[in-house]
């Protein structure tokens, strides 16, 4: 009985600790969730995508279901963290926006006339989550904040890029899919070099961003690549893109740590 109770209260604890682990407890932390919730707004659409090709499929299902419950669970703590009506009130509307986008990507299999929603609407959860982040970094007395902004940014653009990709991939991208990657593109390049050349850098930091450099060019590369009878190049873009975020994730990291 006690070899129970005492399983029982280590579960107890665990579950304690992982909520609160889970918390937002300073404004670095809420700058990088909110950025987070950028990234999956377009990770979403391009897991979605590749499902509908048939592309990683397996994979493509778990990015999928992991973004949404991670999206779901952020909402909630940036809602509750919100320090000022306006940040509240960006939250409220970004969960309506939400729930649109939501029902569209789970519950039916993926088609092409759902895959044009999905694309309409990752934009509009994109600009409601960039909306609570611009203002979050607004709360920040320090360096680290728009550090953790701009590298938080990076991750969303190399989901945003393959979201682009394998929209045009599938037939349901829109008119300026095409230019939206290739700014996206470029808008990417300047802030890797932009962060690399940041006084705040410690020697880990310049490690990790010499990282994401390398996936970079294989991220690049892949998306250079024409779509044809197979899948190869598709199947390429959702890889090397899923290496170079969880890169990004790791600088983002290292940027939140500095100094409040």
């Amino acid at each position: 009985m006690k070899a129970i109770l005492g399983v029982f209260l280590v579960f107890l604890l665990g579950l304690g600790a992982e909520n609160a682990l889970a918390q937002i407890n300073d404004i670095n932390s809420a700058i990088n969730k909110a950025g987070r919730q950028r990234m999956l707004s377009q990770r979403m659409a391009k897991a979605y995508f590749q499902i509908g090709q048939g592309v990683d499929v397996e994979r493509s299902k778990k990015i999928l279901d992991t973004s949404v419950a991670t999206f779901d669970r952020q909402l909630v703590e940036l809602k509750n963290y919100a320090p000022t009506p306006d940040i509240k009130n960006t939250y409220l509307s970004l969960e309506k926006t939400w729930l649109s986008y939501k029902d569209v990507l789970i519950g039916k299999a993926p088609s092409p006339d759902n895959g044009r929603k999905v694309l309409a609407l990752s934009e509009d959860v994109l600009a409601l989550a960039q909306q609570g982040t611009v203002q979050l970094e607004k709360q920040s007395t320090s360096a680290a904040g728009p550090l953790v902004n701009v590298s938080g940014r990076q991750r969303m653009l190399s989901q945003r890029m393959a979201k682009f990709y394998q929209a045009s991939a599938w037939g349901v991208g829109d008119a300026s899919s095409a230019a939206s990657l290739e700014t996206a593109r470029k808008e990417f390049n300047e802030a890797l070099g932009m962060l690399a050349a940041a006084p705040a850098n410690t020697p880990q930091i310049k490690d990790s961003l010499e990282l994401v450099k390398q996936q970079w060019f294989f991220f690049e590369n892949a998306l250079g690549q024409k779509t044809g009878g197979d899948k190869r190049p598709q199947t390429a873009v959702a890889t090397t893109s899923e290496r170079i975020l969880e890169e990004m994730e790791g600088v983002v990291g290292l940027y939140e740590k500095l100094p409040k």
